[in-house]
């Protein structure tokens, strides 16, 4: 690739990067005026649109699934869908989209705890220290400055909440690398968003029906951000990095993605700016970066003929 190409795809990985930070602050206004199960209903409703238009663009539609992959999707729906989505709208309706954005940039400290538990993947010393300095960055905003505040009552409802998100998105990596490596990205992606969609309507439908929310403008265009930037976009863009730069390089701007949530919740929302989450944050992003750094190859030992 050419430096220039680079630079185009390094640009498109920021761009990526700011529509994730953006989702904690469309989360936060659509959650002001509708129940987490409504707001993630509607956020999948569009977005399901969004990537069938984008799956029969570039993949020419969606492949059929066997039993196991139909298993798969279930699963990624329950998980990725529906855990993640309720964590994420109950959450963000009781704490400020920065603090959210730092709490959930543990994703990927808890997939690789959950692939070294599961998958029985190696887990270095040197992820060990990337997690444990990201759970110390996490501390420190929590404890806002002093991570022994934790213990004295200083965490909510909406902040435990949000740990699920975490959980969830890690449940949701392991159940589609270890059932679904054969789809696409865009495959699982769509075929999950339809299947957790499905479950969120009768959620929904038990808790007094489905209808057209009578919502503000505000909250349309933020639901709108959510499904068709927030969602679909957002992923093209990151799997085209993944596919011109590798994954590594790649996943490394995800770094990004809670520093966009922090800047755009002091810039949208009026959101403090606290020292405990510039420390914070600071460290989250430091331990996440070693999680992220390529090991060195092991080289194997040759003898003489």
């Amino acid at each position: 690739m050419t430096g220039r190409g680079t630079l185009v795809t390094y640009g498109k990985l920021c761009l990526m990067a700011l529509f994730w930070g953006g989702t904690f602050i469309g989360g936060r206004v659509a959650s002001a005026e509708m129940t987490p199960v409504a707001a993630a209903l509607w956020r999948y409703g569009i977005g399901i649109v969004a990537l069938l238009v984008i799956a029969f663009a570039l993949e020419r539609g969606l492949p059929r699934l066997d039993a196991r992959q139909a298993t798969g999707v279930v699963l990624l729906g329950a998980t990725g869908v529906v855990l993640f989505n309720l964590c994420f709208m109950y959450g963000l309706a009781r704490v400020p989209a920065s603090r959210a954005s730092l709490i959930m940039a543990l994703n990927p400290a808890v997939t690789l705890l959950g692939a070294a538990i599961f998958l029985h993947e190696r887990l270095t010393r040197a992820k060990v220290l990337g997690i444990v300095i990201a759970l110390a960055g996490v501390a420190v905003v929590l404890g806002h400055g002093n991570p022994f505040n934790l213990f004295g009552g200083s965490v909510g409802i909406g902040e435990i909440v949000l740990f699920g998100c975490p959980v969830a998105w890690a449940a949701n990596t392991l159940i589609a690398k270890r059932m679904l490596a054969d789809l696409s990205a865009i495959a699982q992606t769509a075929w999950a968003s339809i299947a957790g969609t499905a479950m969120l309507a009768v959620l929904l439908a038990v808790q007094g029906g489905i209808a057209i929310p009578v919502v503000s403008l505000r909250v349309w265009v933020a639901l709108i951000f959510l499904g068709t930037f927030g969602t679909a976009i957002a992923l093209v863009l990151f799997y085209d990095g993944v596919r011109r730069i590798g994954a590594a390089r790649a996943s490394v701007f995800i770094n990004l993605v809670p520093v966009f949530a922090v800047a755009l919740g002091v810039l949208l929302l009026d959101e403090t700016l606290e020292p405990s989450m510039l420390v914070g944050g600071a460290l989250v992003v430091a331990g996440i970066l070693i999680l992220n750094r390529p090991e060195a190859p092991v080289v194997a030992a040759t003898h003489a003929a």
